[in-house]
């Protein structure tokens, strides 16, 4: 489903209609409501988002996962996951090959490259809700799991907003940058889950056991 919203998506790019026919008026509509705070958190959420600091987050988070919970599992899950959404983004850039908006409604630093899909959005969207998902299928609280997931969901929203305020991207590179984050993790999450039961079973057969049944409570790891 995510593909086919994804494929939609790019075909409006390219063509300059559907929901794309609409990115310069929502453009628009964000810098006519610009204010200097707003502006100032919009930098601050962004500023999450850019490769470098992302990248140096996901190596930290991956070793604290790594030392809490002496596995590999969660830290090898994050680092795959936020691997796969480079990849997909850069690929996607540049086959689709969308320009920016025009560099005079930037705030910021004005950025060369390709637009869509965002990737701030992208990587971000990965960071955040896989962040969110090891922590749902962790043994942390139900109180801690739910305020992971609502943080890490408007953690999205902000990062992706963001980029069309400071008018690095159109709504549609967002929207796309969303789209394909999420289909994405559900891959990711059906992969994980196929290798964790291949796992249990294959102990249990080894141990002589019956294979465990599927519980959606249990701790991701092995």
């Amino acid at each position: 489903m995510g593909t086919i919203g994804f494929v939609v998506q790019a075909d409006a790019v390219i063509e300059g209609d559907g929901l794309a026919a609409f990115d310069p008026q929502l453009t628009q509509a964000f810098i006519v409501h610009r204010t200097a705070g707003l502006s100032r958190l919009a930098q601050a959420v962004t500023f999450l988002g850019q490769v470098p600091v992302l990248a140096m987050i996901t190596v930290i988070v991956a070793a604290v996962f790594r030392i809490v919970t002496k596995r590999w599992f969660e830290a090898v899950v994050l680092v795959v996951g936020m691997v796969g959404a480079a990849i997909l983004t850069s690929v996607l850039k540049l086959l689709i090959g969308r320009h920016r908006p025009d560099s005079s409604v930037v705030l910021g630093t004005v950025t060369n490259g390709f637009s869509f899909p965002s990737g701030h959005t992208l990587s971000g969207s990965t960071f955040f809700l896989l962040l969110a998902g090891l922590l749902w299928y962790s043994s942390a609280s139900r109180a801690l799991k739910i305020a992971g997931a609502a943080g890490a969901v408007l953690l999205s929203i902000a990062m992706g907003l963001s980029r069309v305020y400071l008018g690095y991207h159109w709504a549609t590179d967002v929207l796309a940058g969303w789209t394909i984050a999420l289909t994405w993790l559900c891959l990711l999450a059906t992969l994980t889950h196929l290798i964790v039961a291949r796992r249990a079973a294959t102990q249990a057969a080894a141990a002589g056991l019956p294979e465990a049944p599927d519980d959606s409570d249990h701790d991701v790891g092995p």
